[in-house]
């Protein structure tokens, strides 16, 4: 066997992996904010939906359900009747039907309990566990984040959530959260 032909081969081949390693890695765009143009048909106005998927910590007892979300939506400044752009809704969408307890005001006026659903969230992996009670959507797998709650979660580099299903299962979730900027300025979240 004649080692000159496989000599040959090396200049050949040598080329080709430097240029396979040295290609640039993409980078990952799963934890990152996803805009969207959304139409409300009633009012006749356009608005941006922000989107970012998470992951389930422990499962749900519902197969069917997809990744857990964070979506925010907002009137972009073009569409503003204020000319600046204006916060509209944030929700967790869990997919799974959630566990929703009815809490009697403080002050009542009648007989009257609003119907909620109980989150507990903790940002950056801090000590504290914030509890507090988010009102549900209509569709029962989602659940409609206050602007005070928001504006923490944005600001944090990982949030894991915790509410119950209609099982009284525990549903956990993670989200690593992108730089704010895009909705912070897109919904101008920090407005009084």
């Amino acid at each position: 066997m004649k080692p000159y032909p496989l000599l040959l081969m090396v200049p050949l081949l040598c080329p080709s992996l430097g240029v396979a390693q040295s290609a640039p890695q993409q980078p990952s765009s799963a934890h990152a904010w996803r805009q969207s143009q959304q139409t409300n048909t009633a009012d006749a106005y356009t608005y941006s939906r922000f989107t970012l998927r998470g992951t389930f910590l422990t499962a749900s007892h519902d197969e069917v359900a997809n990744r857990p979300a964070l979506v925010v939506n907002c009137i972009p400044v073009d569409e503003s009747p204020h000319g600046k752009a204006t916060f509209l809704t944030a929700n967790l969408i869990v997919g799974s039907t959630l566990k929703i307890v009815y809490i009697e005001p403080d002050e009542i006026r009648g007989i009257s309990y609003f119907p909620k659903v109980a989150v507990r969230y903790r940002t950056d992996d801090a000590k504290r566990e914030v509890d507090e009670q988010w009102s549900p959507r209509s569709d029962k797998i989602s659940t409609s984040i206050p602007k005070h709650s928001l504006k923490e979660i944005l600001r944090a580099h990982t949030v894991t959530m915790t509410a119950e299903d209609d099982q009284r299962k525990q549903v956990a979730m993670r989200f690593d959260m992108p730089d704010p900027t895009l909705v912070e300025q897109g919904c101008n979240v920090d407005e009084h």
